[in-house]
């Protein structure tokens, strides 16, 4: 598969960046709730500081492709079904409520990176998310070349990470993706990949109760884990894959994705410029059966 770059979500984002590229289209608003102007266009960051990492960040430095060249979703975009969405410090201060009236129903949130980070709206945005009914969790961008996955696990679950079955908290997420700061795989093997992820994910475990759901796009996955099969049967599946088609490619060794990271440049009322668009696999009884481990 060949993964697109990812949009960048906000023009706030070039206040730290270290140089940008091009403009991004701006996407169509996919909800009546969010009906209005769309996003403008937004330079995105070439290269981010450590800590200010985010989902699918590093497929695009890697694998980057002009953004005029991702498919602008808008009305093409998976809309039905169980829809949400992932943030982070990029995309400001969000108004949850209009994003729950706007037909999203759960979110990822950005919890830490690393051991060092913790993302300086996780807080604001994980107790408003819950305030306003949306069922959210946390996630983790992985820093497999800077401390071990029990390491990070710890901290992850320390920080934010943490579970609990009140019908309104997900599991949390390893986000393992093409490194945004060197080389992709992280100067990793793959026998040294795939003993990072299985450490990360015995010590989340052992301290949440919860299997982990791994991020990640199947280019990442096939290369540095070696096409490796052995979370296919522990870990949900969540799969950045940016396309105009009907279905996402996944990695070798899942059996079926769990949830689909459709677009980076999606539209959502309540949310400033563009945001991650996600599908869950399943209805909303599904996507509670996850959230409270029955």
């Amino acid at each position: 598969m060949h993964v697109l770059p990812l949009v960048s979500r906000l023009g706030r984002r070039t206040a730290t960046a270290l140089g940008v590229l091009g403009a991004a289209l701006a996407l169509t608003a996919t909800s009546a709730a969010g009906a209005g102007a769309a996003p403008q266009p937004d330079p995105q960051p070439l290269t981010i500081k450590p800590g200010q990492a985010y989902m699918g960040v590093g497929a695009r430095i890697h694998e980057g492709v002009p953004a005029a060249e991702e498919p602008s979703r808008g009305l093409l975009a998976p809309t039905d079904g169980v829809q949400g969405i992932d943030v982070s410090h990029w995309q400001g201060s969000i108004n949850w409520t209009s994003v729950r009236n706007a037909g999203i129903q759960f979110a990822w949130i950005k919890a830490t990176e690393g051991t060092t980070y913790k993302d300086d709206r996780f807080n604001t945005n994980y107790v408003a998310a819950y305030n306003a009914g949306v069922i959210r969790g946390a996630y983790h961008f992985a820093l497999p070349n800077a401390s071990s996955g029990a390491t990070q696990a710890a901290y992850f679950a320390g920080n934010g990470g943490a579970w609990s079955r009140d019908n309104l908290t997900l599991p949390g997420v390893l986000d393992i993706e093409h490194n945004p700061y060197g080389a992709m795989c992280y100067g990793l093997s793959t026998t040294q990949m795939r003993t990072w992820i299985n450490d990360f994910y015995t010590a989340y475990k052992a301290r949440t109760g919860r299997d982990v759901v791994i991020y990640t796009t199947a280019s990442w996955w096939n290369t540095c884990t070696g096409s490796w099969t052995g979370m296919s049967t522990k870990s949900p599946l969540w799969v950045a894959h940016w396309t105009t088609a009907s279905s996402p490619t996944i990695p070798a060794g899942f059996p079926t994705w769990t949830v689909w990271q459709y677009t980076s440049t999606g539209s959502v009322s309540g949310v400033s410029g563009n945001v991650d668009r996600n599908k869950f696999n399943g209805s909303r009884d599904r996507l509670l059966a996850l959230a409270n481990n029955t």
